[in-house]
């Protein structure tokens, strides 16, 4: 394995898995990892928090010592972070592992971060100041629901890509709209010679029955595994409702009642986040039906060695 990473012409090779929420990436990430000797970066844009662990299905305290994960606790919830700083982040732990001739494996199913590290971000022209008061006025006009069906309409492959209560990235791709009438996606880097990396990505299509079926199950998991009370902690530390983090799928649906302590309406909560988190997949598959991936997996017939072996063969065709 060493003497083909240091054969590699140009391009870096890694690992990227990719799947909808609850396809079973981190399972996966995780027995390559041991197997090939390597660490794993996150591609969560949640699991940078701290504190968000259940809600969030960070990966046990029992996995991170068995594999060192990246991106993972970095911040916590009042402070931001953006594609940018994650491929700034993920280019020099990727440099690091290259140097210790290891294979970075990326995991998760942020789709713009991976995106973005695979393909690059361009320079977006400058907001004129009169553009980000027009934006911030629209957005105080209009509830974020509203803006971000907005968003579908100017640029379907973004929305795609974001989460409904992303309210950064909402106002972001508005502004660049209503600044140049240009989706945020046409700014991306396209061309090949840009690219710093030659990806092995792996797809775990499960079906999905299936994956709605454990996302409800999952749902009631993190429940009886003290979600609630994880919710609770972090707002007695201070953090704010409208904080990024707590106002994203699998925490916002919960918060209301445990401030009022109306726990009478947590199954019909329990059910509205689980929903929330099926169409948050749906708009996953719907993006990944697009992409090329070198091979796809389900998640029920999954064999390490076997992917392993794909990979070894991907990556002498690439020398």
């Amino acid at each position: 394995m060493e003497e083909n990473i240091s054969n590699t012409k140009t391009l870096i090779p890694i690992i990227c898995i990719e799947g909808a929420t609850g396809s079973g990436k981190s399972n996966l990430a995780l027995k390559l990892a041991k197997a090939l000797n390597t660490e794993i970066i996150s591609a969560d844009s949640r699991q940078i928090y701290k504190y968000l662990n259940i809600g969030t299905a960070k990966p046990t305290q029992n996995e991170l010592a068995e594999v060192k994960h990246h991106l993972i606790d970095l911040i916590t919830p009042e402070q931001r972070y953006n594609v940018g700083m994650f491929i700034k982040d993920s280019e020099n732990i990727i440099e690091n592992l290259c140097f210790k001739k290891k294979i970075p494996i990326v995991c998760g199913g942020s789709m713009l971060y991976i995106k973005s590290l695979l393909n690059g971000l361009s320079e977006i022209p400058e907001i004129p100041p009169e553009i980000k008061i027009k934006t911030m006025e629209y957005m105080k006009d209009n509830n974020l629901s509203a803006c971000y069906e907005l968003i579908k309409k100017i640029d379907p492959k973004f929305y795609s890509m974001i989460y409904p209560t992303d309210k950064q990235r909402i106002s972001r791709a508005l502004e660049v709209w209503f600044a140049y009438e240009t989706p945020i996606t046409h700014y991306w880097k396209k061309n090949e010679i840009l690219k710093k990396y030659e990806p092995f990505r792996i797809y775990i299509d499960k079906e999905r029955n299936m994956l709605y079926d454990k996302i409800n199950k999952r749902m009631i998991n993190m429940i009886n595994q003290g979600l609630i009370n994880e919710i609770q902690s972090i707002l007695e530390m201070g953090y704010q409702k409208d904080d990024i983090c707590l106002n994203s799928v699998g925490y916002k649906e919960f918060l209301d009642i445990i401030i009022s302590k109306d726990y009478d309406k947590l199954p019909e909560r329990i059910e509205l986040a689980a929903q929330h988190t099926r169409n948050y997949a749906k708009r996953q598959l719907t993006w990944y039906r697009k992409e090329h991936f070198d091979v796809i997996l389900k998640e029920e017939c999954i064999e390490t060695n076997h992917v392993i072996n794909l990979f070894q063969l991907w990556l002498k065709n690439k020398i």
